[in-house]
């Protein structure tokens, strides 16, 4: 065989094997294609069931209930207080503001109209409280707001203890 004719087979060998390869890929192998086609995700119908619940309250009285919320009001005001103390952030110093505040409105609602009313300049001082800690951004009259914070404590505690508001709740 000469050397020309070799080529020529090898040039009619490739072009075939090729021509099979560009087929074969055209078509392709099905379960190769089927192997890795995504599927399309079943959505299961799940049928919502609304069941009211009636969830019991936490509190067995509202003694318990005062005591519980007079016990956080004063963890969240000792927590502003040393948060005016030590400087920590402006975030920190109003979420505390808020969360004490949050608590006090909950004790006053706990109360008799006549407690309520004795009890509301001290929860209209603490908002006064927080807008001066708003606006005072730089901490520059901490010191103030600690002196306020401290005095409205010590007031709410001397007049809004159990043992003194317990012939006044609703």
């Amino acid at each position: 065989m000469t050397i020309a004719k070799f080529r020529n087979l090898f040039r009619q060998i490739s072009k075939f094997s090729l021509c099979l390869l560009l087929f074969v890929s055209l078509l392709g192998c099905e379960a190769f294609v089927k192997k890795f086609t995504r599927k399309p995700k079943k959505q299961e119908e799940v049928e919502m069931v609304l069941i009211p619940q009636d969830y019991r309250s936490r509190f067995s009285n509202k003694e318990e209930e005062y005591r519980y919320y007079f016990m956080v009001w004063e963890s969240w005001q000792d927590e502003l207080i040393n948060a005016l103390l030590y400087q920590k952030s402006h975030k920190k110093q109003l979420d505390c503001l808020n969360q004490a505040l949050k608590n006090l409105i909950q004790l006053k609602n706990l109360l008799l109209p006549l407690k309520q009313e004795t009890l509301e300049p001290y929860i209209k001082q603490m908002e006064l409280l927080g807008k001066d800690i708003s606006n005072d951004r730089y901490s520059i009259r901490t010191v103030h707001h600690r002196s306020k914070a401290e005095r409205i404590r010590r007031m709410v505690a001397k007049s809004y203890s159990y043992s003194k508001v317990k012939d006044y709740l609703k």
